[in-house]
C-alpha cells in the first residue's frame, strides 16, 4: 500500500475518520513525499531531500492520534507514537528521547521479522513433519542406509534401490506423514528436544540500556552461553508448532533481515509525538519546567538530524518523519524554543466536532461505535439496530455534554454509548434472542436522568 496517490491516502482516512481534511492531506503529501524520494535517481539530490514535519493542533478527540494510527496502517513504513511525557533532559529521571529511534529500530526489526517467518511457513512446517516423524519413528542405532545399500549391491541383490529394513522404513514414514496431515495424531504424547538458552538473564539485561553503548547483549550472551537443548513433552499439534518456529528461525538469515530494517528505518521511519504541548515551560526557572525544555532541546538535534547507537548499529535520523501533535489549551505552538519550530514547518489545525460530525462518526466509518456494539451483542444473539432518529439524539447529547463540560470531543460518544447500553450488555447472556431498537424514545428513557440533570459530571466523566 506505500504507492497510493495523496487523493487515496485521504480516501483511505475517510473510512475511518470524520472531517480535519486538511491534516489528512497534510499527512497524505507527506507519505506520498516518501514514495517519490525514493524515485529520485540523482543519489546526491536524494539525500538532500528531507522530510517536512508536521504539527497537529488540536482538542482532545478530534482525530489526532487516530490519524498518526491509521499512517501505520496505510504506509508500509516503521512507525511509532510515543507520549512526549514520558521524556525527561538527560540527568533526570525519565527516559531520553534518544529510545524514541531505538524502539522504532526494535519495532521495524520485529515487524520485518514477523513478516519473514510467514513467508518461510510452509517450508518450515514441511521440515517440522520431518522432524516429528524421527521422534515418532526413531531409526535403529545400528542401521546405516549407506552400509545396506552397499551391502545389498556387493549381494546382487537386483529389486528395488535399498534393502528392505528402508523399504518398510520409508513406507511407515509415508503413513505417519499422511496421519499428521489428517490431525489423526494431533493429540499424541511425544516428547521432543526444544532449544533454551540457559541465559534467563538475556532479555533483561538487552532492555536495561545497553544499546546506548551499541552492545547487542542477546548477541553477546548468546555467543558465549549456546543454546542448548531439553527434551519435553507435548502433544504432536503443540510440538509441530515448536518445531515449526524452530525451523522457520534457521531460514531467516538474520544479519540481512537486521540491514534490511535499519535501512527502512533511517529512508521510511515515521515517528509520532503525542502531547507536544506539554514539553512547554511556562516560565518558571526550575523544577519540571527546566527539564521541559530540557526535552525540547534533547529532541532537536533528532529532528534535524543525528545518528542514534542502537543494539542493531547506528541509525540516521535526518530522514524520519515526525508528527507531532497537540491540544495547546495553556501554549501555543509559538512558544516552543525557536530552533524546534523550524524544524515542524507544516502546521495544520483540527477543528472542534459538532452536532453532524457525531452523527457521521456513529454512522460511517468501518469500526463505527454502532458497528461495535451490534457486533458485540450479537455474540448473544441480540439484533440491535440504530435509528436515524435515535442516532440523533446520541449526536445532540454528546454535543451538549461537551458544551457544559470539558470538550473531549468524540471521546464523549464512547461514554454515553457505554451509559445508552450498560443495562442490556449486563442482561444481554440472560435474554431471548431478540431485537433491540435503539430508537429516540429508547435514548430519551435511558439517558433521562443525564439529560436533566446539569451536572452531567456525576453521570459521565
Amino acid at each position: 500500500m506505500e504507492n497510493l496517490t495523496p487523493k487515496q491516502i485521504v480516501a483511505a482516512l475517510d473510512r475511518y475518520i470524520i472531517g480535519q481534511d486538511q491534516a489528512k492531506v497534510a499527512v497524505a503529501i507527506a507519505l506520498r513525499n516518501r514514495h517519490r524520494r525514493r524515485l529520485v535517481s540523482d543519489e546526491k539530490m536524494r539525500e538532500e531531500i528531507f522530510p517536512k514535519n508536521i504539527i497537529m493542533i488540536g482538542p482532545t478527540g478530534v482525530g489526532k492520534t487516530e490519524i498518526a494510527r491509521r499512517i501505520s496502517d496505510l504506509s508500509d513504513a516503521p512507525f511509532i507514537k510515543v507520549e512526549a511525557t514520558k521524556f525527561t533532559e538527560v540527568g533526570y529521571v525519565g527516559r531520553d528521547v534518544d529510545s524514541m529511534v531505538r524502539d522504532l529500530a526494535d519495532m521495524a526489526v520485529s515487524r520485518l521479522k514477523k513478516r519473514r517467518l510467514a513467508e518461510v511457513e510452509d517450508e518450515a512446517r514441511k521440515a517440522a513433519v520431518e522432524r516429528m516423524i524421527d521422534y515418532l519413528l526413531p531409526r535403529k542405532r545400528d542401521f546405516n542406509p549407506l552400509k545396506s545399500i552397499l551391502s545389498g549391491i556387493s549381494q546382487n541383490r537386483e529389486e528395488g534401490n535399498g534393502t528392505e529394513e528402508e523399504e518398510s522404513h520409508q513406507k511407515t514414514r509415508e503413513k505417519l506423514r499422511a496421519m499428521i496431515a489428517e490431525g489423526k495424531l494431533a493429540e499424541r504424547e511425544v516428547e521432543i528436544d526444544i532449544q533454551a538458552s540457559p541465559m534467563q538473564m538475556v532479555e533483561i539485561f538487552s532492555n536495561a540500556g545497553m544499546e546506548e553503548f551499541g552492545i547487542n547483549f542477546q548477541n553477546m550472551m548468546g555467543n558465549m552461553f549456546p543454546r542448548q537443548n531439553r527434551k519435553k513433552k507435548v502433544k504432536l499439534k503443540e510440538g509441530l508448532e515448536i518445531l515449526k518456529n524452530e525451523e522457520a528461525q534457521k531460514l531467516v538469515d538474520l544479519d540481512a533481515l537486521v540491514a534490511e530494517a535499519m535501512e527502512m528505518v533511517e529512508n521510511n521511519g515515521i515517528i509520532f509525538i503525542d502531547e507536544i504541548d506539554k514539553i512547554i515551560s511556562h516560565g518558571e526557572g526550575h523544577g519540571p519546567n527546566v527539564s521541559r525544555e530540557g526535552v525540547q532541546r534533547d529532541l532537536l538535534p533528532l529532528v534535524e538530524g543525528t545518528t542514534i547507537v542502537t543494539k542493531y548499529g547506528p541509525v540516521k535520523t535526518q530522514h524520519i518523519l515526525f508528527i507531532a501533535a497537540g491540544a495547546f489549551h495553556g501554549a501555543k505552538p509559538s512558544d516552543l524554543i525557536p530552533e524546534l519550530q523550524g524544524r515542524f514547518p507544516i502546521r495544520v489545525e483540527l477543528g472542534s466536532l459538532g452536532k453532524e460530525d457525531f452523527i457521521k462518526i456513529l454512522k460511517v466509518p468501518k469500526n463505527a461505535l454502532t458497528r461495535q456494539y451490534q457486533a458485540l451483542l450479537a455474540t448473544e444473539g441480540i439484533e440491535l439496530e440504530f435509528t436515524p432518529d435515535g442516532i440523533d439524539e446520541i449526536a445532540e447529547i454528546a454535543r451538549e455534554a461537551n458544551d457544559k463540560m470539558e470538550n473531549i470531543g468524540a471521546r464523549r460518544l464512547y461514554t454515553i454509548m457505554e451509559k445508552l447500553l450498560e443495562e442490556l450488555s449486563f442482561s444481554a447472556p440472560d435474554l431471548a434472542k431478540e431485537k433491540i431498537t435503539v430508537n429516540s424514545e429508547y435514548v430519551k428513557n435511558k439517558l433521562e436522568a443525564f439529560v436533566k440533570n446539569t451536572d452531567l459530571g456525576k453521570y459521565i466523566l
